[in-house]
């Protein structure tokens, strides 16, 4: 896709310093910059980069007054970062306008679609299975029963919908996803074994809720695994049967969550968080990448370590933690020091 500056401007609501009709079909770093190329400057210390860059077109605050020649186009914009993400945003709604069922796919009778549907090949719509406006599904998918999309859903190559699964307005859903296999439910027999207890709950996603590439969330044993408003899920997460996250949670790769916890709202979880089974974690926590979580959460707290423990504690024991063979030392010549003492020798 080609867009003149002209275009640009007319997106952003911005004015042109330059030629109208320069041309762009990609994005650059303005370091990076090269012809056909459109890159943005709002960090003053990536002024001088202006003067060398080779993108046909910059987009700049309107107060920036170049202080030598320029070859590129300038678009003026009141905030040349937000105008950028707005045409990221706008390129990436362009990029993925993908329209029409192609062919080898499944689509049957009983489907119910929305307008503007995109169904890419290879892919497997179930039974009974309802899909709102403007949905994306790239090949390769598989959609079982039953399901629920709304609309404006992106559903990236290669992600599997198992059966009852509800997904609101607006997700991004990315490739390798899996929503609503079995949760790890299982019962032990006397004899060692265990006895499988089936699954017959489901998963709800609500809107605006971005899913990263490999996270899988488990449908519930009874009930529903939630996902509330909001959320948006790493890549690589595992998210248990019966779990509930609150609205607008975000949580960092590798974070798993064991069957039946609830998360509150607005928390922030790091990367490789491990937290275990039916505890209830409040809201606006926030946990430290590798803490380990096994106890309830009040609102507002913010933990490090494994097992995780207030936070301003951790740092000052880690001081400590880092002294400790020095530490150790001290307290053996101390310990020397005094049954010296008490055996009558001063030296």
């Amino acid at each position: 896709m080609k867009f003149t500056a002209e275009q640009i401007a007319g997106i952003l609501e911005g004015e042109v310093i330059g030629n109208l009709n320069a041309e762009v079909y990609e994005l650059s770093k303005i370091e990076e910059g090269k012809e056909g190329s459109l890159t943005f400057l709002s960090n003053p210390k990536y002024n001088n980069y202006i003067y060398t860059t080779e993108a046909t077109i910059t987009i700049v605050n309107k107060s920036f007054v170049p202080e030598f020649e320029i070859k590129t186009t300038l678009i003026k914009v009141e905030d040349a970062y937000l105008s950028f993400s707005k045409l990221l945003e706008f390129y990436a709604q362009a990029k993925g306008a993908k329209t029409g069922i192609e062919q080898p796919s499944v689509l049957p009778d009983t489907t119910k679609y929305g307008k503007d549907l995109y169904l890419g090949s290879f892919s497997y719509i179930g039974a009974n299975v309802i899909l709102g406006d403007n949905v994306k599904i790239y090949p390769n998918c598989f959609i079982g029963d039953n399901v629920v999309i709304k609309d404006n859903v992106t559903i990236f190559a290669g992600a599997k919908i198992y059966s009852e699964t509800v997904i609101g307005n607006n997700c991004v859903i990315h490739a390798g996803v899996i929503i609503g296999a079995d949760g790890f439910g299982f019962a032990p027999n006397t004899d060692g074994t265990f006895k499988k207890i089936p699954q017959i709950g489901n998963v709800i996603i609500e809107d605006n809720v971005d899913i990263g590439s490999c996270t899988t969330i488990d449908r519930a044993t009874m009930g529903s695994t939630i996902i509330r408003k909001g959320v948006k899920l790493d890549n690589q997460i595992q998210v248990a049967h019966n779990v509930e996250i609150g609205e607008n949670t975000v949580i960092a790769a590798q974070t798993g969550i064991a069957g039946s916890t609830k998360i509150g709202k607005n928390g922030m979880i790091g990367g490789q968080v491990g937290i275990v089974g039916h505890l209830t974690i409040g809201d606006n926590v926030r946990i430290q990448a590798q803490a380990g979580v096994g106890r309830n959460i009040k609102d507002n707290e913010v933990l490090q370590g494994s097992p995780a423990f207030a936070y301003n504690d951790f740092s000052k024991s880690y001081v400590h933690f880092k002294k400790l063979p020095k530490i150790v030392s001290e307290i053996e010549e101390l310990k020397k020091h005094i049954i010296n003492q008490k055996n009558g020798n001063n030296g």
